[in-house]
Order: C-alpha cells, then sequence, then structure tokens
C-alpha cells in the first residue's frame, strides 16, 4: 500500500544522498542509511535537485543570453548543488576502467580520489558534449520549454542510476553503493515508470517534437545497458561511481539526442 508519508521520507532522503541540500532531520529517525525502497523517489529528486539550474535557463533564455553562457550556468549550478558528486564517479570510473588491466587493480584506481589522464578527459568531454549540446537546443524552444527540457534530462538521468544499481551486484562490499543496501525490485519498477513517464511528458511539454522525445527516452535505453555491460566484463558490478557515471552518460546521451532530433 503507498504511504504518501513514507515517500517523502524516501524523497528527502533521496535528495540528500544527491546533493549537498540539507534535509529535515525529521525524515531520517531511525534511517539505518540504505535506500533500497528510497530509490523510487530518485527522479523527482532529481527534478527537485535540479530545479534552480532548469530557472536559470528559463530566465536566461528569456532576457535573450547567449545560449552557451547559459548552457554552462545551468552545468554549473548543477555541479554546485551536488558538489560534483556524478562527475566525481565518472572520473573515478573512467580511471578505473581505462587504466585497470585487472579488476582488482581497476577496483583500486577508482579508490584513489587522484584524478588520472583518463579521468581528466572524461571531465572535459563531459563538461563539453553537455554544454554544447544544450547550447544548441535552447535556441529552438521557447524559455520555458528550454527549462522544462532540462527537467526531463534530470528525471531521466536519475532513473538511469536505479537502472544500473539493480542490473548489478556490488561489485565490492566496503563502499557507498553497497552499504546503501540493493534496490527493492517494487521501488525500481516505480523508479523506471515514474521516471520514463515524467521525462516524456516534460519533453512534450517543452515543444520537442515526438520523434525527438522518443529518441531522448531511447538513448536513455540503449545508454544503461550498454555501459552496465561494460561495468560487468570490468569488475564484476557496480560501485558509487559507476552509478555516478550512468547519470553523467545518461545526461550527456540525452541532451545530444534532443540536439540531433529537435
Amino acid at each position: 500500500m503507498f504511504d504518501i508519508r513514507d515517500f517523502i521520507d524516501d524523497l528527502a532522503r533521496s535528495v540528500a544522498f544527491l546533493s549537498r541540500i540539507h534535509m529535515p532531520q525529521r525524515h531520517f529517525v531511525n534511517f539505518d542509511g540504505r535506500l533500497s525502497r528510497a530509490v523510487r523517489a530518485f527522479p523527482l529528486a532529481g527534478l527537485l535537485i535540479v530545479l534552480p539550474a532548469a530557472a536559470i535557463v528559463s530566465v536566461f533564455s528569456a532576457l535573450d543570453v547567449s545560449p552557451l553562457f547559459t548552457a554552462f550556468a545551468a552545468v554549473a549550478v548543477q555541479a554546485l548543488i551536488t558538489g560534483a558528486l556524478h562527475e566525481d564517479g565518472l572520473s573515478d570510473t573512467a580511471d578505473g576502467l581505462g587504466g585497470g588491466r585487472t579488476r582488482e587493480k581497476a577496483l583500486v584506481i577508482m579508490k584513489d580520489s587522484r584524478i588520472g589522464s583518463y579521468g581528466a578527459v572524461a571531465l572535459i568531454l563531459s563538461f563539453g558534449l553537455r554544454v554544447s549540446a544544450l547550447s544548441a537546443v535552447l535556441p529552438l524552444v521557447s524559455p520555458t520549454g528550454a527549462g522544462l527540457l532540462v527537467l526531463a534530462a534530470a528525471a531521466l538521468s536519475r532513473t538511469a542510476m536505479v537502472w544500473h544499481w539493480s542490473k548489478l551486484p556490488p561489485a565490492r562490499h566496503d563502499g557507498v553503493a553497497a552499504s546503501a543496501g540493493e534496490p527493492q525490485a517494487s521501488a525500481v519498477t516505480f523508479a523506471l515508470i515514474s521516471g520514463v513517464v515524467s521525462s516524456a511528458i516534460l519533453l512534450l511539454l517543452s515543444g520537442a517534437s515526438l520523434p525527438a522525445t522518443v529518441l531522448a527516452i531511447a538513448a536513455f535505453a540503449v545508454t544503461v545497458p550498454a555501459f552496465s555491460q561494460i561495468v560487468d566484463g570490468k569488475i564484476g558490478g557496480h560501485t558509487g561511481d559507476t552509478i555516478g557515471a550512468t547519470q553523467q552518460l545518461t545526461e550527456i546521451a540525452v541532451f545530444a539526442a534532443l540536439a540531433l532530433a529537435i
């Protein structure tokens, strides 16, 4: 039975886990740190976390600010609010998968806080691809539509995290992802359905065409299984870093699809 109070608790816990936003302590009473059920709220948490960036995009677009500057500002605000959590995951994953010849070596590299050449290149490409794709799309939609596009990508990319998390076992048993628990099947289903449906609605409301909407969701549907297969083959399971990397790769794929289709 769906309990709205439990869902609000899950939402608060998800926002706190995915960002630096402080949530009221009442949502963490008797909370053991496990997110097995709370992941169902990831898509909505993504919308709340990215809402300031979406608002900036809408306002700047209405004021005819340069699309390139607007896109950079949006990505920068997201990184500030999340503490660059997902970017850090992408960087560590790129270093581990690129530099580790064995599973054990890859996991050691991913746990190292230092950034290697693979990680640096991954960050450059992530910021560059997201900014360039978003700036290409902004002039083609209304200011309100521009903000809705950013929100749609946020919901889909957080849904992608849940999907990747649920597809693979933990690669190690002492990491952040392992301590947060395995997602419940019902929570994963709820996140997938709510994330995809809400993103499709936001994309259509933004003024994106039906083919563009379908292509964006298809980009999400292809990116997560493909990346999960690569990760499984290399380290045999997920980590907190690969979950964060999934968010980044999905956001890149969605923005790229929109830039190609709108």
